[in-house]
């Protein structure tokens, strides 16, 4: 700290100064919506690859709903990639595709449920 007189304020470095690693931390925290929603559809491309096809495409709409959801309710500063056009446009999409999803999944019927009864 540098000596000062009594005339002149005292300089405040910023926060990022002192902690190095706070703006990572805060760069991983604007992307935790964005990297919810990829989780879920990892978890989706997982169930479909382990032949559990309907699970997994209600988990895929699910996470689109969810993206949806917290696209409407985050302000723009954090949501990180779940923005790219407009609030509107962005959750009205990724609900429109979460719904349609949806549906494929519950209104297919399942491959050889005939032959099980």
């Amino acid at each position: 700290m540098t000596a000062q007189t009594p005339d002149t304020p005292p300089v405040l470095s910023p926060p990022d100064d002192e902690h190095p690693r706070a703006g990572a931390l805060r760069t991983v925290l604007v992307e935790l919506p964005y990297l919810l929603v990829l989780l879920a559809a990892l978890i989706a491309a997982i169930l479909v690859t382990f032949d559990r096809w309907r699970r997994g495409v209600f988990v895929l709409g699910s996470a689109l709903l969810l993206g949806s959801l917290l696209r409407a309710l985050l302000p723009s500063q954090r949501a990180g990639l779940l923005q790219v056009r407009g609030r509107l446009f962005d959750s009205v999409l990724m609900a429109s595709a979460g719904v349609a999803v949806l549906w494929l999944a519950t209104s297919i019927d399942s491959l050889g449920t005939d032959s099980l009864q």
